[in-house]
Protein backbone atom coordinates (compact mmCIF):
# COMPACT_ATOMS: atom_id res chain seq x y z
CA UNK A 1 0.00 0.00 0.00
CA UNK A 2 1.27 3.47 -0.89
CA UNK A 3 1.12 6.48 1.42
CA UNK A 4 -2.19 7.78 0.06
CA UNK A 5 -3.85 4.40 0.53
CA UNK A 6 -2.53 4.16 4.09
CA UNK A 7 -3.81 7.66 4.80
CA UNK A 8 -7.25 6.77 3.45
CA UNK A 9 -7.31 3.53 5.43
CA UNK A 10 -6.41 5.32 8.68
CA UNK A 11 -9.12 7.93 8.15
CA UNK A 12 -11.72 5.24 7.42
CA UNK A 13 -10.75 3.35 10.58
CA UNK A 14 -10.99 6.58 12.58
CA UNK A 15 -14.42 7.40 11.12
CA UNK A 16 -15.64 3.89 11.84
CA UNK A 17 -14.47 3.95 15.47
CA UNK A 18 -15.88 7.45 15.98
CA UNK A 19 -19.25 6.38 14.59
CA UNK A 20 -19.32 3.37 16.90
CA UNK A 21 -18.38 5.54 19.90
CA UNK A 22 -21.14 8.02 19.02
CA UNK A 23 -23.76 5.34 19.61
CA UNK A 24 -22.62 4.39 23.12
CA UNK A 25 -24.62 7.07 25.05
CA UNK A 26 -27.82 5.95 23.33
CA UNK A 27 -27.70 2.27 24.27
CA UNK A 28 -25.12 2.05 27.06
CA UNK A 29 -25.77 2.23 30.77
CA UNK A 30 -24.30 4.90 33.05
CA UNK A 31 -21.45 2.57 33.91
CA UNK A 32 -20.65 1.91 30.25
CA UNK A 33 -20.68 5.63 29.43
CA UNK A 34 -18.46 6.37 32.43
CA UNK A 35 -15.97 3.72 31.32
CA UNK A 36 -16.07 5.06 27.75
CA UNK A 37 -15.32 8.57 29.04
CA UNK A 38 -12.23 7.31 30.85
CA UNK A 39 -11.20 5.45 27.72
CA UNK A 40 -11.60 8.56 25.54
CA UNK A 41 -9.63 10.64 28.02
CA UNK A 42 -6.66 8.30 27.90
CA UNK A 43 -6.91 7.98 24.12
CA UNK A 44 -6.54 11.76 23.84
CA UNK A 45 -3.74 11.93 26.43
CA UNK A 46 -1.68 8.97 25.21
CA UNK A 47 -2.10 9.73 21.49
CA UNK A 48 -1.03 13.36 21.91
CA UNK A 49 1.85 12.27 24.19
CA UNK A 50 3.04 9.77 21.56
CA UNK A 51 2.82 12.39 18.83
CA UNK A 52 5.69 14.29 20.44
CA UNK A 53 7.44 11.90 22.82
CA UNK A 54 7.11 8.80 20.64
CA UNK A 55 8.65 10.61 17.67
CA UNK A 56 11.40 12.55 19.46
CA UNK A 57 12.08 9.97 22.21
CA UNK A 58 11.76 12.66 24.88
CA UNK A 59 10.18 11.18 28.04
CA UNK A 60 7.81 13.85 29.34
CA UNK A 61 6.13 13.46 32.74
CA UNK A 62 4.27 16.78 32.50
CA UNK A 63 0.94 15.40 31.25
CA UNK A 64 -0.72 15.70 34.65
CA UNK A 65 0.40 19.36 34.86
CA UNK A 66 -1.32 20.26 31.59
CA UNK A 67 -4.35 18.18 32.50
CA UNK A 68 -4.65 19.93 35.87
CA UNK A 69 -4.20 23.39 34.37
CA UNK A 70 -6.96 22.64 31.88
CA UNK A 71 -9.22 21.31 34.64
CA UNK A 72 -8.79 24.37 36.85
CA UNK A 73 -9.17 26.76 33.91
CA UNK A 74 -12.35 25.02 32.82
CA UNK A 75 -13.75 25.05 36.36
CA UNK A 76 -13.13 28.80 36.69
CA UNK A 77 -14.38 29.70 33.21
CA UNK A 78 -17.47 27.54 32.79
CA UNK A 79 -19.77 29.60 35.02
CA UNK A 80 -19.11 32.92 33.31
CA UNK A 81 -17.88 31.99 29.85
CA UNK A 82 -19.74 28.84 28.88
CA UNK A 83 -18.77 25.30 28.00
CA UNK A 84 -17.02 25.83 24.65
CA UNK A 85 -15.00 28.80 25.89
CA UNK A 86 -13.94 26.85 28.98
CA UNK A 87 -12.56 24.03 26.80
CA UNK A 88 -10.74 26.47 24.50
CA UNK A 89 -9.28 28.41 27.45
CA UNK A 90 -8.15 25.19 29.12
CA UNK A 91 -6.29 24.13 25.99
CA UNK A 92 -4.90 27.63 25.37
CA UNK A 93 -3.51 28.23 28.87
CA UNK A 94 -2.00 24.73 28.99
CA UNK A 95 -0.35 25.45 25.64
CA UNK A 96 1.09 28.73 26.94
CA UNK A 97 2.53 27.01 30.01
CA UNK A 98 4.00 24.30 27.77
CA UNK A 99 5.73 26.89 25.59
CA UNK A 100 7.39 28.46 28.65
CA UNK A 101 8.24 25.07 30.16
CA UNK A 102 9.59 23.77 26.84
CA UNK A 103 11.80 26.81 26.35
CA UNK A 104 13.32 26.13 29.77
CA UNK A 105 13.83 22.36 29.72
CA UNK A 106 13.77 21.04 26.13
CA UNK A 107 17.52 21.53 25.75
CA UNK A 108 17.87 18.51 28.07
CA UNK A 109 17.32 14.86 27.22
CA UNK A 110 16.86 11.52 28.90
CA UNK A 111 16.59 11.30 32.66
CA UNK A 112 17.24 15.00 33.21
CA UNK A 113 14.31 16.02 31.02
CA UNK A 114 11.98 13.49 32.63
CA UNK A 115 12.91 14.52 36.17
CA UNK A 116 12.61 18.23 35.40
CA UNK A 117 9.18 17.90 33.80
CA UNK A 118 7.97 15.92 36.80
CA UNK A 119 9.51 18.50 39.15
CA UNK A 120 7.81 21.37 37.34
CA UNK A 121 4.51 19.48 37.53
CA UNK A 122 4.84 19.27 41.30
CA UNK A 123 5.86 22.94 41.44
CA UNK A 124 2.68 23.95 39.58
CA UNK A 125 0.53 21.77 41.84
CA UNK A 126 1.99 23.24 45.04
CA UNK A 127 1.82 26.78 43.63
CA UNK A 128 -1.92 26.42 42.93
CA UNK A 129 -2.47 24.89 46.38
CA UNK A 130 -0.63 27.81 48.01
CA UNK A 131 -2.57 30.36 45.93
CA UNK A 132 -5.90 28.84 46.90
CA UNK A 133 -5.03 28.73 50.59
CA UNK A 134 -3.68 32.27 50.72
CA UNK A 135 -6.03 34.04 48.29
CA UNK A 136 -9.34 32.18 48.32
CA UNK A 137 -9.00 30.70 51.79
CA UNK A 138 -9.98 27.23 50.66
CA UNK A 139 -8.60 24.33 48.65
CA UNK A 140 -10.70 22.93 45.85
CA UNK A 141 -13.58 24.03 43.66
CA UNK A 142 -17.23 22.99 43.62
CA UNK A 143 -18.65 23.14 40.09
CA UNK A 144 -22.23 24.37 40.25
CA UNK A 145 -22.68 24.57 36.46
CA UNK A 146 -22.39 21.08 34.96
CA UNK A 147 -23.36 20.26 31.37
CA UNK A 148 -25.44 17.24 30.51
CA UNK A 149 -23.81 13.83 30.35
CA UNK A 150 -24.09 13.56 26.58
CA UNK A 151 -22.49 17.00 26.12
CA UNK A 152 -19.47 15.96 28.17
CA UNK A 153 -19.22 12.66 26.33
CA UNK A 154 -19.46 14.18 22.84
CA UNK A 155 -16.90 16.84 23.72
CA UNK A 156 -14.45 14.23 24.99
CA UNK A 157 -15.08 12.13 21.90
CA UNK A 158 -14.33 15.16 19.69
CA UNK A 159 -11.07 15.84 21.55
CA UNK A 160 -9.97 12.19 21.26
CA UNK A 161 -10.89 12.03 17.56
CA UNK A 162 -9.03 15.29 16.89
CA UNK A 163 -5.96 13.94 18.67
CA UNK A 164 -5.92 10.80 16.50
CA UNK A 165 -6.69 12.79 13.33
CA UNK A 166 -3.87 15.22 14.12
CA UNK A 167 -1.49 12.30 14.59
CA UNK A 168 -2.60 10.80 11.26
CA UNK A 169 -2.10 14.11 9.44
CA UNK A 170 1.14 15.28 11.04
CA UNK A 171 2.95 11.99 10.47
CA UNK A 172 2.84 12.77 6.75
CA UNK A 173 4.06 16.38 6.96
CA UNK A 174 7.49 18.00 7.16
CA UNK A 175 6.74 18.79 10.81
CA UNK A 176 6.22 15.10 11.60
CA UNK A 177 9.33 14.18 9.63
CA UNK A 178 11.30 16.76 11.62
CA UNK A 179 10.06 15.24 14.90
CA UNK A 180 11.14 11.77 13.79
CA UNK A 181 14.48 13.18 12.65
CA UNK A 182 15.05 14.65 16.11
CA UNK A 183 14.31 11.26 17.62
CA UNK A 184 16.70 9.46 15.28
CA UNK A 185 19.63 11.89 15.46
CA UNK A 186 19.07 15.42 16.71
CA UNK A 187 22.55 16.65 15.76
CA UNK A 188 22.16 15.42 12.20
CA UNK A 189 18.73 17.04 11.98
CA UNK A 190 20.30 20.35 13.01
CA UNK A 191 23.00 20.06 10.35
CA UNK A 192 20.25 19.47 7.76
CA UNK A 193 18.67 22.81 8.65
CA UNK A 194 15.91 21.75 11.03
CA UNK A 195 15.19 24.32 13.75
CA UNK A 196 15.07 21.64 16.42
CA UNK A 197 14.36 24.04 19.28
CA UNK A 198 11.28 25.51 17.58
CA UNK A 199 10.04 22.08 16.43
CA UNK A 200 10.37 20.62 19.91
CA UNK A 201 8.55 23.50 21.57
CA UNK A 202 5.75 23.33 18.99
CA UNK A 203 5.37 19.56 19.47
CA UNK A 204 5.43 19.90 23.25
CA UNK A 205 2.79 22.65 23.09
CA UNK A 206 0.58 20.53 20.83
CA UNK A 207 0.66 17.72 23.40
CA UNK A 208 -0.28 20.21 26.13
CA UNK A 209 -3.21 21.58 24.12
CA UNK A 210 -4.95 18.20 23.98
CA UNK A 211 -4.14 17.45 27.63
CA UNK A 212 -5.53 20.83 28.70
CA UNK A 213 -8.70 20.36 26.65
CA UNK A 214 -9.17 16.88 28.13
CA UNK A 215 -8.69 18.26 31.65
CA UNK A 216 -11.26 21.01 31.08
CA UNK A 217 -13.78 18.50 29.71
CA UNK A 218 -13.26 15.96 32.48
CA UNK A 219 -13.27 18.45 35.37
CA UNK A 220 -17.08 18.70 35.30
CA UNK A 221 -17.36 14.95 35.58
CA UNK A 222 -16.12 15.11 39.17
CA UNK A 223 -18.18 18.25 40.11
CA UNK A 224 -15.54 18.90 42.81
CA UNK A 225 -11.85 19.30 42.03
CA UNK A 226 -8.74 20.06 44.04
CA UNK A 227 -5.02 20.10 43.17
CA UNK A 228 -4.46 16.59 44.53
CA UNK A 229 -7.12 15.18 42.21
CA UNK A 230 -6.43 16.92 38.91
CA UNK A 231 -2.62 17.15 39.28
CA UNK A 232 -2.42 13.50 40.32
CA UNK A 233 0.95 12.12 39.06
CA UNK A 234 -0.79 8.80 38.36
CA UNK A 235 -2.56 10.41 35.40
CA UNK A 236 0.80 11.27 33.84
CA UNK A 237 2.42 7.94 34.69
CA UNK A 238 -0.48 5.92 33.34
CA UNK A 239 -0.48 7.97 30.13
CA UNK A 240 3.19 7.11 29.62
CA UNK A 241 2.60 3.43 30.40
CA UNK A 242 -0.34 3.22 28.00
CA UNK A 243 1.69 4.81 25.21
CA UNK A 244 4.74 2.61 25.80
CA UNK A 245 2.80 -0.64 26.09
CA UNK A 246 0.64 0.20 23.09
CA UNK A 247 3.61 1.34 21.03
CA UNK A 248 4.72 4.96 21.44
CA UNK A 249 6.03 5.21 17.88
CA UNK A 250 2.87 3.78 16.32
CA UNK A 251 -0.43 5.41 15.38
CA UNK A 252 -2.98 2.97 16.78
CA UNK A 253 -0.95 1.51 19.66
CA UNK A 254 -1.93 4.14 22.27
CA UNK A 255 -5.59 3.81 21.28
CA UNK A 256 -5.53 0.02 21.62
CA UNK A 257 -3.74 0.18 24.96
CA UNK A 258 -6.07 2.91 26.26
CA UNK A 259 -9.08 0.67 25.64
CA UNK A 260 -7.37 -2.31 27.30
CA UNK A 261 -6.30 -0.33 30.36
CA UNK A 262 -9.65 1.41 30.75
CA UNK A 263 -11.34 -1.99 30.93
CA UNK A 264 -8.72 -3.23 33.39
CA UNK A 265 -9.04 -0.09 35.50
CA UNK A 266 -12.80 -0.37 35.85
CA UNK A 267 -12.76 -4.10 36.57
CA UNK A 268 -9.70 -4.39 38.82
CA UNK A 269 -8.70 -1.05 40.35
CA UNK A 270 -11.65 -0.65 42.70
CA UNK A 271 -11.85 -4.27 43.83
CA UNK A 272 -8.21 -5.35 43.60
CA UNK A 273 -5.97 -2.27 43.25
CA UNK A 274 -2.77 -4.21 43.96
CA UNK A 275 -3.56 -6.68 41.18
CA UNK A 276 -4.21 -3.77 38.81
CA UNK A 277 -0.80 -2.22 39.53
CA UNK A 278 0.87 -5.63 39.20
CA UNK A 279 -0.82 -6.06 35.81
CA UNK A 280 0.51 -2.68 34.69
CA UNK A 281 4.03 -3.62 35.72
CA UNK A 282 3.90 -7.07 34.14
CA UNK A 283 2.57 -5.71 30.85
CA UNK A 284 5.31 -3.08 30.77
CA UNK A 285 8.04 -5.67 31.43
CA UNK A 286 6.54 -8.01 28.83
CA UNK A 287 6.41 -5.24 26.25
CA UNK A 288 9.99 -4.13 26.87
CA UNK A 289 11.42 -7.65 26.74
CA UNK A 290 9.32 -9.37 24.10
CA UNK A 291 7.32 -6.71 22.26
CA UNK A 292 9.40 -3.51 21.92
CA UNK A 293 7.04 -2.23 19.23
CA UNK A 294 4.08 -2.40 21.62
CA UNK A 295 0.70 -4.04 21.22
CA UNK A 296 0.27 -2.42 17.81
CA UNK A 297 3.13 -4.51 16.44
CA UNK A 298 1.37 -7.81 17.21
CA UNK A 299 0.92 -9.93 14.10
CA UNK A 300 0.24 -13.63 13.47
CA UNK A 301 3.91 -13.94 12.58
CA UNK A 302 4.74 -12.61 16.07
CA UNK A 303 2.82 -15.47 17.69
CA UNK A 304 4.41 -18.00 15.32
CA UNK A 305 7.86 -16.65 16.17
CA UNK A 306 7.11 -16.90 19.89
CA UNK A 307 5.98 -20.51 19.37
CA UNK A 308 9.20 -21.33 17.49
CA UNK A 309 11.30 -19.69 20.19
CA UNK A 310 9.49 -21.61 22.93
CA UNK A 311 9.92 -24.88 21.02
CA UNK A 312 13.64 -24.26 20.50
CA UNK A 313 14.07 -23.32 24.16
CA UNK A 314 12.25 -26.50 25.24
CA UNK A 315 14.51 -28.62 23.02
CA UNK A 316 17.59 -26.96 24.49
CA UNK A 317 16.41 -27.51 28.05
CA UNK A 318 15.45 -31.14 27.36
CA UNK A 319 18.86 -31.74 25.81
CA UNK A 320 20.48 -30.30 28.92
CA UNK A 321 18.29 -32.05 31.49
CA UNK A 322 18.53 -35.48 29.84
CA UNK A 323 22.28 -35.58 30.38
CA UNK A 324 23.08 -35.70 26.65
CA UNK A 325 24.79 -32.32 26.87
CA UNK A 326 27.10 -33.47 29.66
CA UNK A 327 27.90 -36.73 27.83
CA UNK A 328 28.68 -34.87 24.61
CA UNK A 329 31.00 -32.55 26.48
CA UNK A 330 32.78 -35.50 28.08
CA UNK A 331 33.19 -37.23 24.70
CA UNK A 332 34.64 -34.04 23.23
CA UNK A 333 37.04 -33.75 26.14
CA UNK A 334 38.12 -37.39 25.78
CA UNK A 335 38.62 -36.95 22.03
CA UNK A 336 40.90 -33.98 22.63
CA UNK A 337 42.94 -35.93 25.20
CA UNK A 338 43.45 -38.79 22.73
CA UNK A 339 44.54 -36.43 19.98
Amino acid sequence: MNDRQLFTRDLLVLFGLTGWALSIPYYGSEFVVSMALTCLMYIALSTSWSLFCGSTRYLSLATSAFFGIGAYTGALAIEGQGWTTAIVLGAGIATGVAVVMGALVLHLRGTYFAVLTFGMTELIRHAITYWEKQVTGTVGRVLTVVPERDTIYLTMLLIAALAVATSIALRRTRFGLALRGIGSDEQRAMTLGVDTRLIKIAGFALTAAFAGAAGAAMSVRWTYIDPTTVFNPFIGFQTVLIALIGGAATLWGPLIAAIVFSLLAETLRLQMPQLYMMTLGLLLIWSVLYLPGGLASLRWETFRQWARDMRDEWKRKRYEWSGDKARDKQREKDRRVVI
